[in-house]
């Protein structure tokens, strides 16, 4: 409890009982210690005992310390006493204040707690509710999507062809102006006759064989004695047959000639004259070192690519001949196939590239992953295709960006025609590149 003395000096009252056999060092000490003051301020310092018979003062005065000791007879002054008892009141009612607020606090703390755990809580609910909010959204868009498809294939049209004005009665715009024409003169007419047979529309009968298959008679007489009779024409069926692929082994023998004897004396005469040997020259073949003849190469090759048939496949259908070909050397047998097509393949896109009107469009494909086995990856065709020319070539990439069409068409000047995929813009804007769009894709938004 503080004091006041004119302003200047004050006085601590040490709230619990003291002991008055305590000194100079011991009172300095509840001073520091338990008051948490400087007992050398000048300020006083008050002491009782348990019993509030004794009572002691401690003062700093002139360079010392000072002790006031008085007992008293009669117990504690009537306003000492009033003030130790309001002091021991203040002092429980501080410690229940304090129990109280450590329980409030205490409390206050559970309930952040609990809010902390209610605020995580919501906080996934939250993040729960945005990932099924993203999926119905994803699932409105693909059902979305379905239905206009479906509403497509009901009342849309089934294919994509060419009608013209004039079958749905469809004006034409006026691009042209119409010159202006004399009025036609009326022109004598006359009557003419004349007879046509009517005609009748026959059976179609069975499609006739193309004529540039080779041909084999065969020819069947009658199995009775036909002697003595005369052959009065003949009845011609015609059957198509197929002669199975067969391997054939071809055997290149080489004959090696050398000068008769007296030539060959003849040339030891001559000095450095080598002697004179013959062969014959083998063809050039597709791969030089290799056992595969062209038309082998080709069969592969246009089973593969033409008629996608796996090499697998045609391994097995080679070992029903007793052939063992590995995949390996297949697939080197391919490589330096497309290597040595690879001229026609850049003539071809030479001749495509330079028509000055071009179509482009990409498909996907599944490619097989050589990093995993028996996984796939999915690669894109894309198609050029220059419809003046009738001519279509294809170039592989592994993505579908803007990478392969702007390497391919950098040189590329006049019109280039595709649907509404993104990548082509770039080329709508170059200086001399027309880019058309496809009236085919235009025309599925007022279906």
């Amino acid at each position: 409890m503080l004091y006041g003395f004119n302003g200047r000096v004050q006085f601590y009252l040490y709230g619990q009982p003291a002991d008055m056999r305590k000194g100079f060092d011991g009172l300095c000490g509840l001073v520091i210690n338990h008051l948490k003051a400087n007992p050398q301020s000048g300020d006083v310092y008050i002491f009782i005992n348990r019993a509030r018979t004794h009572i002691k003062l401690l003062v700093w005065d002139q360079g010392g310390f000072v002790i006031y000791y008085k007992r008293l007879e009669q117990g504690l002054h009537t306003a000492l006493e009033r003030t130790y008892t309001s002091l021991h009141t203040s002092v429980e009612t501080l410690n229940n204040e304090k129990t109280s607020l450590k329980a409030e606090n205490a409390r206050l703390e559970a309930e952040k707690a609990n809010l902390e755990a209610w605020r995580r809580h919501i906080a996934s609910e939250q993040k729960k509710l945005e990932n099924e909010n993203l999926d119905l959204k994803q699932q409105n868009g693909l059902m979305s999507f379905q239905i206009e498809q479906l509403k497509r294939l009901i009342y849309g049209s089934k294919r994509e062809r060419f009608i013209s004005n004039q079958a749905v009665n469809q004006m034409v715009l006026p691009f042209d102006t119409e010159e202006d024409s004399p009025q036609p003169q009326e022109q004598a007419t006359e009557k003419i006759e004349y007879t046509r047979r009517k005609y009748t529309k026959s059976h179609p009968g069975r499609t006739k064989l193309p004529d540039h298959l080779p041909v084999e008679e065969i020819e069947i007489q009658p199995e009775e004695d036909t002697q003595g009779m005369k052959c009065i024409g003949t009845e011609v069926t015609d059957k198509l047959d197929l002669t199975p692929a067969k391997l054939t082994i071809l055997r290149y023998i080489r004959y090696k000639y050398v000068a008769p004897e007296q030539d060959k004396q003849q040339q030891e005469q001559e000095e450095d004259s080598p002697q004179r040997i013959l062969i014959g020259q083998l063809p050039t073949f597709p791969i030089e070192k290799g056992i595969a003849t062209a038309g082998l190469l080709a069969h592969i090759a246009v089973e593969k690519f033409v008629y996608h048939m796996p090499v697998y496949r045609q391994i097995q259908r080679f070992k029903q001949d007793q052939i063992s070909l590995s995949a390996s050397t297949i697939d080197g047998w391919m490589t330096q196939v497309s290597r040595l097509l690879s001229p026609l393949y850049e003539h071809i896109k030479y001749k495509i590239l330079n028509q000055g009107y071009t179509q482009v469009d990409e498909t996907p494909i599944r490619v097989l992953d050589r990093n995993k086995k028996g996984k796939t990856h999915q690669g894109y065709y894309w198609v050029y295709n220059a419809p003046l020319l009738g001519a279509v070539f294809f170039d592989y990439r592994p993505g579908r960006g803007a990478d392969g069409p702007r390497q391919l068409l950098k040189n590329f000047k006049g019109y280039l025609q595709t649907d509404g995929y993104g990548v082509y813009e770039w080329f709508g804007k170059q200086k001399d590149i027309t880019l058309l769009s496809c009236m085919a894709h235009a025309r599925r938004g007022f279906e």
